[in-house]
Formats: structure tokens, sequence, C-alpha cells
């Protein structure tokens, strides 16, 4: 059997927003951080989906994801602000009909190629943390469709830093090698939208 990758299409934010993500998880408390910092190796993005996939199937997933986006519009996305949950903080975002569409048909679009018994393996670097492989096992019923929650993860704190809500356009959705903390660390494949 083929070894298993975690994966993440996500929303990568324009590079203004990036640098303003990276900013606000720098101000993050230190002694919170549990060593998450956002930089050029650990990339603010979106998520619209997580899943294990097999190595051999990721140039047939692509294609489907190449169907499922073609056409796709840009998307007008709007922080509404500073947002956590847990240990968690992020830059909230409006969960928009479309951003909330998008998500679902390629939460579809991907539920063929999604694969059972992943583990810290499948990660980037083989780093992960036993609440990782939960998650990414799980995103399907605990995250998805009507419990997503569109969001920029900054960091680990108990409190999001403040955050003034602004708007920005997504063009571009990225397939990502998910990390430690399900970080995006390597970009496999990116896809510019219409």
């Amino acid at each position: 059997m083929s070894k298993l990758l975690a994966l993440d299409i996500a929303i990568l934010p324009p590079p203004d927003v990036g640098q303003r993500a990276v900013h606000w998880s720098a101000t993050l408390p230190g002694e919170e951080s549990q060593g998450l910092r956002l930089d050029a190796e650990h990339l603010p993005h979106i998520t619209l989906t997580q899943h294990f996939v097999r190595i051999d199937e990721l140039d047939a997933m692509f294609e489907h994801v190449d169907e499922a986006l073609r056409g796709q519009p840009r998307l007008t996305l709007r922080a509404t602000g500073g947002g956590g949950k847990r240990s968690s903080a992020w830059i909230a975002v409006e969960r928009t009909e479309a951003i909330a569409e998008l998500h679902e048909r390629l939460m579809e679009t991907l539920r063929g190629f999604e694969r059972p018994g992943g583990g810290p393996a499948a990660f980037f670097e083989g780093d992960a943390r036993v609440e990782d492989v939960v998650w990414v096992t799980g995103y399907r019923l605990t995250s998805s469709l009507s419990a997503y929650t569109p969001h920029i993860t900054l960091g680990h704190a108990s409190e999001p830093p403040p955050i003034d809500p602004f708007t920005f356009e997504a063009a571009t959705v990225a397939a990502c090698h998910l990390g430690r903390f399900c970080s995006c660390r390597r970009v496999l494949r990116s896809w510019e939208l219409a």
C-alpha cells in the first residue's frame, strides 16, 4: 500500500494579509506559543479541506481539484477580527455562501481520495502530535460542512490579538503538506482563481 500524506487544500491569502498574519502571530505571548509561529515555512492559510491521501494518488486527486476549481471566481473575504477556541488564536473569517460552497464542493470532490490509517509519518518530516493526527482523521466529522469555520490560525494564546475587520481578495488555492500543529509546511500544487 502506498504511503499516506496529510493534506490541506487551503486558500493562501494575498501577501499583504499573509504579512499581517505573520506579524500578529509574532505578537502572541512566547510562553503560550507551544512553538507555533507563522513564517515563511509555516504559511498563513484558510483551510478548505484536510485529509490523509495516498501519495500515489496525488496526481489523480489534483486532476479532480482542477475540475472542481475550473471557472471558480476569486473570493472577496472579510476578516471579522481576532478569534479563538481553547488555546488557539486566529483571524476569524466570515463564513460567506461563496466560501462555504467552495469548501463543500472540495469536500465532495475529495471524498473518494480520503484514506484511513494516517499517522505521524504522513506529516511533513514525520513531525506531528497525537492531536494533529486526531484532527486530520476526524476533520470530515467534526470540522467540515455545517461545522466549517473559516479562519487563519495565528498560533496559541489565551486571547487573540486585537484585529480590526478588513476585506481582501482570495486568488490562490494550494494543496499543502501538513506539519506539526496542522500547519501548511510545503505547497505541493497551487491554482489561481479566475
